[in-house]
Formats: structure tokens, sequence, C-alpha cells
């Protein structure tokens, strides 16, 4: 890998002190090296620690279909980053380890017949359509609005775009998993 253009920011950064309490405080009192990028601009940090936050711990939709759309996002981005945070969330959320290892083969061919319900393959679908193409199949919508009702519909979009999002800024400035 060539030399990282951005640094992170230090472990023990302690400034801006209430910035840096809230992140930690979210993220059970460490940085990860996500935060340690983001901190190079504390409004982005401040507004992206507000709303990840909200996206992660306060929407209604089923916490395994929030983390199949943002580990799709991951593998379809090449965000690997985002893969490793995320598909232990999964598993903790009712995911299996088989799923986890056919949802690398997310975009790269049909998953393996009967290892997700129809709703998780629409939620699939969805994401590939949203990350490769932007538009998506109206049927698909119309699938997803009967399955899931306009609140969870909206989060679940607003979850795979927040994570094209997330994975694009991981990718850009080459954020690395913790060791």
């Amino acid at each position: 890998m060539t030399e990282r253009l951005v640094p992170y920011q230090p472990l023990d950064l302690q400034e801006p002190a209430d910035l840096v309490a809230a992140i930690r405080q979210r993220r059970g009192g460490q940085f990860i090296n996500l935060d340690r990028m983001l901190l190079h601009s504390a409004p982005f940090a401040t507004g992206w620690n507000a709303f990840l936050g909200e996206v992660r711990n306060n929407i209604g939709l089923d916490p395994k279909l929030r983390e199949l759309g943002m580990c799709g996002v991951a593998i379809l981005n090449r965000a690997e980053y985002e893969f490793i945070h995320h598909a232990p969330v999964f598993l903790s959320s009712g995911g299996t380890e088989e799923q986890v290892k056919a949802m690398r083969q997310i975009g790269s061919g049909p998953m393996p017949a009967g290892l997700f319900s129809q709703l998780e393959e629409d939620a699939i679908e969805l994401t590939i359509q949203m990350t490769r193409s932007i538009e998506v199949d109206p049927a698909l919508m119309k699938r997803l609005q009967s399955a899931l009702g306009n609140s969870h519909l909206v989060e679940l979009v607003g979850v795979i775009a927040t994570y094209n999002m997330v994975s694009r800024f991981l990718v850009a400035l080459q954020v690395t998993p913790e060791h």
C-alpha cells in the first residue's frame, strides 16, 4: 500500500473535548480508525457522529436487514473496513456464518438458493441497484414497500444510501482496519 496521504489523528486525542467525548461514548470508550480520520474536521465529525449514531441505534428497521444492506454496500464498493465492522453485527442480529460467506459474492452472480429469505434477497437486490445503477426497479420497490411498509422502506433505502457515503469515504482516504 502507498503511504497514507492523510494521517490518522492520535488515539489519545483530547480536543475538541466535547466532540471527542461524544465519539468515545458512542464507541464504548475508544476511537476506531474511521473516527481518527473524521476528526480532521470537527464539523464533519460532529455531524457524522450524530447522524450515524441515529442510523445505527435508533431506526426501527430490523437490525439484520440494516446490517445486510451495510455489508452489501461494503462488498460492492470494496470497502473491506466497513465489512469487517458490520459482519459481526449482522451475525449478532440473526445472520449466519454461511450468509456472511455468501455476502462476499454480492453483485458477482446469483446468491445461493434458500440461504436468504425473499425479503432479504430483495434487500440485497435493492443494495445492488442503488449502489451500481442508482435507479431502482419499481417492481422491486413495490415488493419491498408491501413487505416493510413506508417507514421501514425509507429506513432501508436510507441505510444503503448512508453506507454508500461511508464506503466512499473509507476507500478514498484509505482507512484500514485496526490492529
